[in-house]
Order: C-alpha cells, then sequence, then structure tokens
C-alpha cells in the first residue's frame, strides 16, 4: 500500500513509523521547508522491516505525493487538514483520505472549535465530497504511536467512516502496524472521538500522564 502523509509533525512521525512497520510505502510532504526531509532522514535511520529504510520513503510536493496514493494521512492541526482536502480535491477524488486532528481550542483546553453538531472529519468531508474520508489515529499520542503499545498493549485505533472499503484500507493499515483497529461506526462518531480526545488531553496533567497514556478497551 503507497501512504502519504501530508504534514512532518510528532503525529506524522508515529503514524509513518507504525505504516513502515507494516511493510508500507510511504511518501511525506510538508509545507514547511526542509520539515519532510528531516523526518524522511530519521525515519530512514531507523530502517524497515527487512533493514532497506531509505527505500521504502520519497518526499514531494502535496500534489506528486498524492498522485497515485492508496491512503492519504492528514496529519495536520485543524483546520489546514480542511484546506488540503479543499485544495487538492480533484487528485482526492475516490482516494482514501484519514483525517487525524482534534479540533481543541489550545489557549483554553476547555472547548472544541467546530460547531455544534459537527466534526473536523465531517467539515473535511464537505470540502472534497469526492473523497472517502475516515478519522483515525486522533486519540493515539504520537509517542505511544512510535512504539505501538502502551502498557504491553497494543494501542487501539479508533476509526469512523461512511465508506466500508475506506475503513478497511484504514483498519488493514492499522493491523499491518501492530495495533488494534476498532469501527465505531459512521463518519459522524468522529464527534465523539474528537470530543473524548479533548477529555483525555485534559487529563495529562492532573494525572501525571506526561501525552504518554492510550485510550483502550478491554474485556
Amino acid at each position: 500500500m503507497i501512504v502519504t502523509m501530508v504534514g512532518a509533525g510528532r503525529l506524522a512521525e508515529g503514524v509513518a513509523v507504525r505504516a513502515l512497520a507494516g511493510g508500507h510505502r510511504l511518501r511525506i510532504t510538508d509545507s514547511a521547508p526542509g520539515k519532510a526531509e528531516a523526518l524522511t532522514v530519521s525515519l530512514a535511520a531507523r530502517g524497515g522491516p527487512s533493514g532497506d529504510g531509505p527505500s521504502s520513503l520519497s518526499v514531494a510536493t502535496v500534489g506528486e505525493a498524492i498522485a497515485g496514493a492508496d491512503v492519504v494521512v492528514l496529519a495536520l492541526p485543524y483546520p489546514e487538514g480542511r484546506a488540503v482536502a479543499r485544495a487538492q480535491g480533484a487528485a482526492l477524488s475516490g482516494v482514501t483520505v484519514v483525517d487525524t486532528c482534534n479540533p481543541v481550542d489550545f489557549s483554553t483546553f476547555d472547548s472544541l472549535l467546530t460547531s455544534p453538531g459537527m466534526s473536523a472529519a465531517e467539515e473535511i468531508a464537505v470540502a472534497c465530497p469526492a473523497a472517502r474520508v475516515v478519522k483515525a489515529f486522533n486519540t493515539t499520542f504520537a509517542s505511544a504511536l512510535v512504539v505501538g503499545w502502551v502498557g504491553g498493549l497494543p494501542l487501539d485505533v479508533f476509526l469512523a467512516g461512511d465508506d466500508a472499503r475506506a475503513k478497511a484500507q484504514v483498519a488493514a493499515l492499522v493491523s499491518d502496524g501492530g495495533m488494534r483497529p476498532v469501527d465505531t461506526g459512521p463518519l459522524r462518531r468522529a464527534r465523539e472521538l474528537e470530543a473524548f480526545q479533548l477529555l483525555h488531553m485534559t487529563l495529562q496533567g492532573p494525572l501525571g500522564l506526561d501525552w504518554a497514556s492510550a485510550v483502550k478497551l478491554l474485556p
């Protein structure tokens, strides 16, 4: 599977590590000069399952990175993912697009920036209606993604989307990376996933979790 990462920050690094661990090909692009290249070098230094590292990676512009990709991961802060989806609408037609963001008001850590009854993922779907949007990775912190587990257990990655084939692709990406996909239902469930992660974030300080915790469902 060819996976494009739009964004080269900490979350992008975590998802990229897991994608490479699953044996997928990776493309990385970022609007900040040198940022994608720096992440590429860091990932290559880790090596892949077969030790081939650099051959699994490439750096490109957004348009080049999207072309022919199976899954496009928008690892961008809110509302940058929506802007990219709108600008790349034609290129993203029929493509599985993963929204990872949490539209948190970081000035207060007390609310979401989306309108009531709307999620960031749904905004992306409206901005690019021909794309097959899936919400995923928003409840997983970057440090946990890098290792793929917390407390000796594989990460749960919660998915929401309206297209069954797109969710299956993202579920395969998650499983191949050693984690457990959890299908939460249609794309509108992204509202609850984003709200839940806001709560998760607010508990980091009071519980001394240091942004290394994870949301896990246990029987």
